[in-house]
């Protein structure tokens, strides 16, 4: 095992990033005043079981169905595109649906608010360019701070305000451009090799 603080840090932002639980912050809000309480624990250790399930099996699944990872992490490069113009220009390209039967604190909180199309891609992404335990760590602290976001989300929400969450938003929405266009240009070269 090889851990480097740079990879940990680096796949730790990515993954905060397209996991946005700060610009998530009005959605969860949400969720608890028509749920009442959501379950923060559960929905944590259920998105973290997701994404690390994901980041070993991922490959097995895109080598069952014939996909390399340099293919997927093109792919993911636009997912996170649009992900990105979302967070930077405020409107919506992919809308979730809700479904009351089943509880907030799974759907859609863990799935796929937390652990969703983005950040499963994004994790496929990261493991063609970092080493798999620094992007276990990076996972698991992303998990922490979900938690602790999930926890204090009211609180949060008073002390950042509305303007707050949305410029956090955009700043994090370019950073994830940007990081989408280096994810293109790094996998485009490895299909044409």
């Amino acid at each position: 095992m090889q851990f480097n603080t740079k990879e940990i840090f680096t796949a730790f932002m990515i993954l905060f990033a397209v996991i946005d639980i700060i610009g998530n912050i009005p959605i969860i809000i949400d969720l608890r005043k028509k749920m009442g309480h959501i379950q923060s624990e559960k929905a944590s250790l259920i998105a973290g079981a997701i994404l690390i399930l994901f980041l070993f099996l991922g490959n097995s699944i895109l080598s069952l169905i014939g996909i390399d990872v340099n293919s997927f992490a093109v792919a993911g490069a636009f997912i996170l595109f649009f992900i990105a113009l979302e967070m930077i220009l405020g409107i919506t390209l992919y809308k979730q649906e809700e479904q009351s039967s089943v509880t907030a604190t799974v759907f859609p909180l863990a799935f796929p608010l937390i652990a969703g199309p983005g950040s499963l891609t994004t994790l496929l992404s990261l493991r063609a360019e970092f080493r798999i335990e620094n992007i276990i760590v990076a996972v698991l602290l992303n998990v922490v701070l979900i938690y602790t976001v999930l926890k204090t989300s009211s609180a949060i929400e008073r002390i950042i305000g509305q303007t707050g969450i949305n410029i956090i938003r955009k700043v994090f929405g370019v950073i994830l451009l940007a990081i989408a266009v280096k994810l293109f240009a790094h996998n485009i070269k490895a299909l044409f090799i």
